[in-house]
């Protein structure tokens, strides 16, 4: 019996695809749980539109996306920290301290997830900063840890 399926099934296929399936697994498992409809013209239209638009807003995430990294790339935000009388920095900088800094410096909030920051920055100085905005976008910001004046 030939299925589409509607939603991914490991081991079986993802949302559109056209499967073969035994009529038993069909009528007792895929279609009761909404995991694929019989494989007829009207339900293969529908996939297809269902489809059309998830690729639709995928590609309004990414121009949005897109426009936000024109925004973002290439701007310099600075971060004060105080540091002890050696010159060593109390505490880090962690990618929460870098949303705070672009939001105070441009008012655009992105969420910290989107920050490339392996570790927390624990020394003073420069960093280049990856923005991950989208899997297929992202912006490079530059980052200036200084030391607080007392």
């Amino acid at each position: 019996m030939k299925v589409i399926l509607v939603k991914d099934v490991e081991g079986w296929g993802t949302l559109g695809d056209i499967i073969d399936v035994k009529p038993g697994f069909a009528r007792n498992y895929l279609i009761p749980q909404g995991f694929a409809y019989p494989a007829t013209d009207n339900y293969v239209k529908h996939v297809q539109e269902i489809l059309k638009q998830k690729a639709r807003k995928l590609e309004r995430e990414k121009e949005k996306a897109q426009k936000l990294a024109e925004q973002l790339d290439g701007i310099e935000i600075e971060i004060k920290r105080p540091v002890g009388p050696t010159g060593k920095m109390y505490g880090s900088v962690s990618s929460s301290d870098i949303v705070e800094a672009i939001k105070e410096k441009t008012g655009i909030e992105i969420d910290k997830k989107k920050i490339m920051l392996r570790n927390p920055i624990r020394d003073l100085g420069a960093y280049n900063i990856t923005l991950r905005l989208h899997p297929e976008v992202s912006a490079k910001i530059k980052v200036h840890v200084v030391p607080e004046e007392q």
